[in-house]
Protein backbone atom coordinates (compact mmCIF):
# COMPACT_ATOMS: atom_id res chain seq x y z
CA UNK A 1 0.00 0.00 0.00
CA UNK A 2 1.33 3.42 -0.96
CA UNK A 3 1.47 5.83 1.98
CA UNK A 4 0.25 9.36 1.44
CA UNK A 5 2.93 11.90 2.36
CA UNK A 6 1.92 15.45 3.08
CA UNK A 7 4.29 18.39 2.75
CA UNK A 8 4.73 21.39 5.04
CA UNK A 9 6.29 24.69 3.95
CA UNK A 10 7.20 27.32 6.52
CA UNK A 11 7.81 30.89 5.33
CA UNK A 12 8.86 33.70 7.62
CA UNK A 13 7.42 37.04 6.56
CA UNK A 14 9.64 39.50 4.71
CA UNK A 15 11.37 42.32 6.53
CA UNK A 16 8.96 44.86 7.99
CA UNK A 17 9.30 48.60 8.33
CA UNK A 18 10.17 48.09 11.99
CA UNK A 19 12.77 45.42 11.20
CA UNK A 20 14.62 48.15 9.32
CA UNK A 21 14.23 50.53 12.27
CA UNK A 22 15.48 47.82 14.68
CA UNK A 23 12.32 48.03 16.79
CA UNK A 24 10.57 45.29 18.77
CA UNK A 25 7.35 44.61 16.87
CA UNK A 26 5.48 41.68 18.43
CA UNK A 27 1.74 42.10 17.91
CA UNK A 28 1.89 45.66 16.59
CA UNK A 29 0.52 45.41 13.06
CA UNK A 30 3.30 46.83 10.88
CA UNK A 31 3.57 46.41 7.07
CA UNK A 32 6.47 45.13 5.01
CA UNK A 33 9.34 47.36 3.90
CA UNK A 34 10.46 47.51 0.28
CA UNK A 35 13.09 44.91 1.14
CA UNK A 36 10.40 42.71 2.65
CA UNK A 37 8.29 42.95 -0.49
CA UNK A 38 11.25 41.85 -2.61
CA UNK A 39 11.94 38.96 -0.23
CA UNK A 40 8.29 37.92 -0.59
CA UNK A 41 8.42 37.91 -4.39
CA UNK A 42 11.62 35.87 -4.22
CA UNK A 43 10.00 33.37 -1.87
CA UNK A 44 7.25 32.80 -4.43
CA UNK A 45 9.87 32.02 -7.06
CA UNK A 46 11.63 29.59 -4.70
CA UNK A 47 8.34 27.75 -4.21
CA UNK A 48 7.77 27.59 -7.95
CA UNK A 49 8.09 23.83 -8.33
CA UNK A 50 5.56 23.08 -5.59
CA UNK A 51 1.81 22.89 -5.95
CA UNK A 52 0.34 24.50 -2.82
CA UNK A 53 -3.06 23.23 -1.67
CA UNK A 54 -3.83 25.27 1.46
CA UNK A 55 -2.30 28.34 3.11
CA UNK A 56 -2.32 29.51 6.74
CA UNK A 57 -1.18 32.96 7.87
CA UNK A 58 -1.11 34.80 11.15
CA UNK A 59 -3.54 37.60 11.87
CA UNK A 60 -0.84 40.23 11.25
CA UNK A 61 -0.52 42.13 7.97
CA UNK A 62 3.20 41.51 7.45
CA UNK A 63 2.54 37.77 7.19
CA UNK A 64 -0.51 38.29 4.98
CA UNK A 65 1.34 40.71 2.68
CA UNK A 66 4.19 38.22 2.36
CA UNK A 67 1.79 35.46 1.40
CA UNK A 68 -0.04 37.58 -1.19
CA UNK A 69 3.16 38.84 -2.81
CA UNK A 70 4.76 35.39 -2.81
CA UNK A 71 1.71 33.91 -4.53
CA UNK A 72 1.79 36.70 -7.13
CA UNK A 73 5.14 35.43 -8.33
CA UNK A 74 4.21 31.75 -7.95
CA UNK A 75 3.72 30.21 -11.41
CA UNK A 76 0.55 28.28 -10.53
CA UNK A 77 -1.58 31.29 -11.46
CA UNK A 78 -3.98 30.36 -8.67
CA UNK A 79 -5.59 33.05 -6.58
CA UNK A 80 -5.40 32.94 -2.78
CA UNK A 81 -8.66 33.76 -1.05
CA UNK A 82 -9.36 34.23 2.64
CA UNK A 83 -11.82 31.80 4.17
CA UNK A 84 -14.44 33.28 6.47
CA UNK A 85 -17.48 31.94 8.27
CA UNK A 86 -19.65 34.37 6.29
CA UNK A 87 -21.86 32.28 4.00
CA UNK A 88 -21.65 35.04 1.39
CA UNK A 89 -17.94 34.29 0.94
CA UNK A 90 -18.61 31.23 -1.20
CA UNK A 91 -17.73 30.43 -4.81
CA UNK A 92 -20.45 28.51 -6.63
CA UNK A 93 -18.43 27.69 -9.75
CA UNK A 94 -16.56 24.39 -9.55
CA UNK A 95 -14.27 25.49 -12.38
CA UNK A 96 -13.37 28.77 -10.65
CA UNK A 97 -12.89 27.00 -7.32
CA UNK A 98 -10.15 24.92 -8.92
CA UNK A 99 -8.27 28.16 -9.56
CA UNK A 100 -8.38 29.25 -5.90
CA UNK A 101 -6.17 28.44 -2.91
CA UNK A 102 -7.94 28.68 0.46
CA UNK A 103 -6.22 30.86 3.06
CA UNK A 104 -6.93 30.67 6.80
CA UNK A 105 -6.00 33.55 9.11
CA UNK A 106 -5.23 32.60 12.71
CA UNK A 107 -4.13 34.78 15.62
CA UNK A 108 -2.65 31.61 17.11
CA UNK A 109 0.15 31.90 14.54
CA UNK A 110 0.97 35.49 15.52
CA UNK A 111 4.45 36.55 16.51
CA UNK A 112 5.48 36.28 20.12
CA UNK A 113 3.94 39.19 22.03
CA UNK A 114 6.81 41.32 23.30
CA UNK A 115 4.89 43.18 26.00
CA UNK A 116 6.58 46.32 27.29
CA UNK A 117 9.36 46.04 24.70
CA UNK A 118 7.01 46.60 21.75
CA UNK A 119 7.93 49.73 19.82
CA UNK A 120 11.28 50.15 21.61
CA UNK A 121 14.63 50.21 19.84
CA UNK A 122 16.54 46.96 20.38
CA UNK A 123 19.92 48.67 20.78
CA UNK A 124 18.53 51.13 23.31
CA UNK A 125 16.99 48.27 25.29
CA UNK A 126 20.34 46.42 25.18
CA UNK A 127 22.10 49.57 26.42
CA UNK A 128 19.63 49.81 29.29
CA UNK A 129 19.41 46.16 30.38
CA UNK A 130 22.54 44.61 28.84
CA UNK A 131 22.91 42.48 25.74
CA UNK A 132 22.87 39.24 27.74
CA UNK A 133 19.46 40.04 29.24
CA UNK A 134 18.00 41.04 25.88
CA UNK A 135 19.28 37.81 24.33
CA UNK A 136 17.52 35.86 27.08
CA UNK A 137 14.27 37.72 26.41
CA UNK A 138 14.56 37.20 22.66
CA UNK A 139 16.00 33.70 22.33
CA UNK A 140 15.31 31.67 25.48
CA UNK A 141 12.50 29.13 25.69
CA UNK A 142 10.72 29.90 28.94
CA UNK A 143 11.69 33.44 30.01
CA UNK A 144 9.29 36.19 28.91
CA UNK A 145 10.07 39.88 28.42
CA UNK A 146 8.21 42.20 30.83
CA UNK A 147 4.48 41.84 30.18
CA UNK A 148 5.06 39.62 27.16
CA UNK A 149 5.22 35.99 26.07
CA UNK A 150 8.03 33.50 26.31
CA UNK A 151 8.63 31.08 23.44
CA UNK A 152 7.05 28.41 25.63
CA UNK A 153 3.89 30.51 25.96
CA UNK A 154 3.89 31.12 22.21
CA UNK A 155 4.16 27.39 21.52
CA UNK A 156 1.19 26.73 23.81
CA UNK A 157 -1.08 28.47 21.29
CA UNK A 158 0.76 27.59 18.06
CA UNK A 159 1.08 23.83 18.53
CA UNK A 160 -2.56 23.00 19.45
CA UNK A 161 -3.74 25.01 16.46
CA UNK A 162 -1.28 23.17 14.21
CA UNK A 163 -2.40 19.77 15.47
CA UNK A 164 -6.10 20.60 15.11
CA UNK A 165 -6.15 22.51 11.81
CA UNK A 166 -3.02 21.64 9.84
CA UNK A 167 -2.23 18.01 10.65
CA UNK A 168 -5.49 16.60 9.24
CA UNK A 169 -4.60 18.20 5.89
CA UNK A 170 -1.04 16.85 6.02
CA UNK A 171 -2.39 13.35 6.67
CA UNK A 172 -4.55 13.71 3.56
CA UNK A 173 -1.38 14.26 1.53
CA UNK A 174 -1.87 18.01 1.08
CA UNK A 175 0.93 20.54 0.65
CA UNK A 176 0.39 23.24 3.28
CA UNK A 177 2.12 26.63 3.38
CA UNK A 178 2.31 28.48 6.71
CA UNK A 179 3.37 32.12 6.53
CA UNK A 180 4.13 33.42 9.99
CA UNK A 181 6.85 34.88 12.21
CA UNK A 182 10.27 34.12 13.63
CA UNK A 183 9.01 32.88 16.99
CA UNK A 184 5.77 31.19 15.98
CA UNK A 185 7.79 29.28 13.38
CA UNK A 186 10.54 28.51 15.91
CA UNK A 187 7.83 26.90 18.05
CA UNK A 188 6.85 24.68 15.15
CA UNK A 189 10.40 23.77 14.16
CA UNK A 190 11.19 22.89 17.76
CA UNK A 191 8.36 20.33 17.67
CA UNK A 192 9.02 19.07 14.11
CA UNK A 193 12.74 18.51 14.69
CA UNK A 194 12.45 17.58 18.37
CA UNK A 195 14.82 20.34 19.45
CA UNK A 196 15.62 20.85 23.11
CA UNK A 197 15.04 24.15 24.90
CA UNK A 198 18.82 24.67 24.60
CA UNK A 199 18.93 23.83 20.87
CA UNK A 200 16.14 26.25 20.00
CA UNK A 201 18.15 29.19 21.33
CA UNK A 202 20.44 28.88 18.29
CA UNK A 203 17.61 28.55 15.77
CA UNK A 204 17.27 31.57 13.46
CA UNK A 205 14.96 31.80 10.44
CA UNK A 206 15.78 34.83 8.25
CA UNK A 207 13.07 37.13 6.91
CA UNK A 208 11.76 35.61 3.71
CA UNK A 209 13.35 32.29 4.68
CA UNK A 210 11.69 28.98 3.76
CA UNK A 211 11.86 25.61 5.51
CA UNK A 212 10.40 22.50 3.89
CA UNK A 213 9.33 19.19 5.50
CA UNK A 214 7.52 16.05 4.47
CA UNK A 215 5.59 13.67 6.70
CA UNK A 216 6.90 10.13 6.22
CA UNK A 217 5.49 7.19 8.18
CA UNK A 218 4.49 9.39 11.10
CA UNK A 219 7.82 11.23 11.24
CA UNK A 220 8.72 14.74 10.06
CA UNK A 221 11.70 14.88 7.71
CA UNK A 222 13.35 18.15 6.76
CA UNK A 223 13.95 18.52 3.03
CA UNK A 224 17.24 19.65 1.58
CA UNK A 225 16.87 22.89 -0.37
Amino acid sequence: MTLVEGKLLLLRHGASVWNEKNLFTGWIDIPLSNQGMQESYQAGKELANLSIDVIFTSGLMRAQMTMLLAMQSHPSGKTPYFISEDSLNKCYSEKTTQELIPVYKAWELNERMYGELQGKNKKEVADQFGEAQVKIWRRSFDIAPPGGESLKMTSERVLPYFQEKVMPLIKQGKTVLIVAHGNSLRSLVMMLEKLSSEDVIQLEIPTGGILSYHYHQGVWVRDER
